[in-house]
């Protein structure tokens, strides 16, 4: 591992910066993460960020909305006092802030589609574990099973959708 190497050192920021947003959100609440996640963002945004980037962005939030807000309302979660609509700013916040690693740090992956599917299906459930740990959040007994099967079918629609376009540009990239 070369850290002088500008893309590793600019994939580690992409981690590090996702990580920061991620125990702001989980620990400090809604306002500190809404402060964290817009800094961590616009930042993304601003220094790594792609022509028209921020379309994953919107998109993963109105996602978030969209799975994790249906599944409060399934009663997935019991937030307690901190209930923002169907769901506390926090936890929609994670959303956009995933979706600044998709085409930096996590790059590499969505060319491997079972990988894809397995990190999903492990790795989504447990962040949100050990998020709702941190933040004394109640998870249904059932919830975690169904967010693997959401982040390994949402990991496998990454592979088909970015996958592809990353491979056809590292094609003409080496013609």
């Amino acid at each position: 591992m070369n850290l002088q190497d500008p893309q590793l050192r600019r994939a580690l920021y992409n981690v590090a910066a996702f990580q920061v947003g991620w125990f702001a959100c989980v620990l400090g609440g809604s306002l500190i993460g809404a402060l964290v996640a817009a800094v961590v963002i616009s930042v993304h945004l601003r220094y790594l960020g792609r022509p028209g980037e921020w379309r994953w962005l919107v998109c993963f939030g109105a996602l978030g909305l969209l799975v994790d807000g249906g599944l409060s309302l399934a009663g997935g979660f019991d937030f307690g006092a901190e209930q923002w609509g169907v769901m506390p700013l926090w936890l929609w916040l994670l959303w956009p802030l995933f979706a600044t690693l998709l085409l930096h740090s996590l790059r590499w992956l969505w060319q491997r589609p079972w990988l894809a599917a397995l990190g999903g299906a492990t790795s989504g459930p447990s962040s949100y574990f050990a998020g709702a740990h941190l933040a004394g959040v109640e998870l249904a007994p059932w919830l975690l099973p169904a967010e693997s099967l959401v982040w390994a079918l949402l990991c496998l629609g990454l592979c088909r959708r970015i996958g592809r376009h990353s491979a056809q540009a590292d094609r003409g990239s080496r013609r």
